[in-house]
């Protein structure tokens, strides 16, 4: 089974006052393009399709349009998680529609993965438990109706842990087991285009609350793609498509392929993506008349760059 693991989109989202709806329309284009190139049997999107919980109404379009092509006709499941960013009832509000084309959309956390669907691909099948992002209300929310005696956990990770122990509770090994979530988790690093969910490490996972038995964690929140090596499971942030702040200068955007198949160790493959434009950060160290030199020499060459200029004389 070959899965493809997305994440934080943020359609709508400008940088500096700069539109970017003609490259995140570019690179919508190009995971769909890499989804039926690469034969993708299901898609997972981790979390922030978003930038605001209003989004603009051209970005909720392309959103559409991008999970239709995703879909395929309902023949590829699409499994959607809401992230920090986005508002989980407007994310829902598609969902009785969304469910004829073979798209399921998660907006809060559930207490464990029996509403996503088992897909089919060829004669395997796909347990998805899939967390939304569990803010400390929709996490408390979640957990209301347990036990007191199971539910009373003072820290954060504790309870997120106990969550996930109660979803992978349905995994076997009959079936390609996945966590999707959209966390913070410690040794994850960082850019500055991320909102902050972690208050002080008060609202951070430890990698090893993740459940064992998951054979891949799809994670979406931090826009560094990354492995977190000190996980019991393979478990990987997929990144933005796009680089969202000049904190991701010459940052390569990817997303990741995931190879599977039930009792068997998963493996990732970086696959990554040339769509929009490179954001690049001049310094200069001698005034701006070398920063001009050296702009014009780049501008003359056909880049299509964004570019933020630090001057510092010396």
């Amino acid at each position: 089974m070959r899965l493809l693991h997305t994440a934080d989109w943020h359609l709508g989202r400008t940088l500096e006052g700069r539109s970017r709806e003609s490259e995140q329309e570019q690179v919508m284009d190009e995971i769909c393009r890499i989804a039926d190139e690469e034969r993708i049997d299901a898609v997972l999107m981790a979390g922030d399709v978003f930038d605001t919980v209003n989004p603009p109404a051209v970005s909720e379009a392309l959103f559409y349009e991008t999970a239709e092509r995703l879909a395929k006709g309902g023949t590829r499941p699409l499994i959607i998680i809401s992230g920090n960013h986005d508002s989980p009832e407007r994310l829902e509000a598609s969902r009785p529609l969304a469910g004829r084309q073979g798209i399921t959309i998660i907006g809060k956390p559930v207490k464990g993965p029996a509403s996503v669907p088992i897909a089919a691909a060829g004669k395997e099948r796909l347990l998805v438990s899939a967390i939304p992002y569990p803010s400390e209300s929709r996490l408390n929310e979640c957990l209301s109706e347990m036990n007191e005696e199971e539910a009373i956990q003072t820290a954060y990770n504790e309870r997120l842990a106990y969550l996930f122990q109660q979803h992978a509770k349905s995994f076997s090994k009959e079936t390609v087991n996945v966590l999707m979530t959209h966390v913070f988790t410690a040794g994850g690093k960082e850019s500055d285009s991320e909102r902050p969910v972690q208050v002080g490490g008060a609202y951070t996972v430890l990698p090893s609350s993740f459940p064992a038995s998951a054979q891949y964690v799809a994670l979406g929140h931090l826009h560094r793609p990354q492995t977190l090596h000190a996980a019991p499971a393979l478990a990987r942030y997929a990144g933005s498509p796009l680089a969202y702040s000049f904190s991701e200068a010459n940052q390569p955007k990817s997303v990741t392929i995931v190879d599977v198949h039930p009792g068997q160790t998963a493996t990732a493959e970086e696959i990554y993506l040339t769509s929009g434009r490179p954001l690049v950060k001049w310094r200069a160290d001698n005034g701006l008349m070398t920063f001009i030199a050296g702009f014009w020499k780049a501008a003359t060459r056909g880049l299509g760059l964004i570019w933020k200029l630090n001057c510092r004389r010396r």
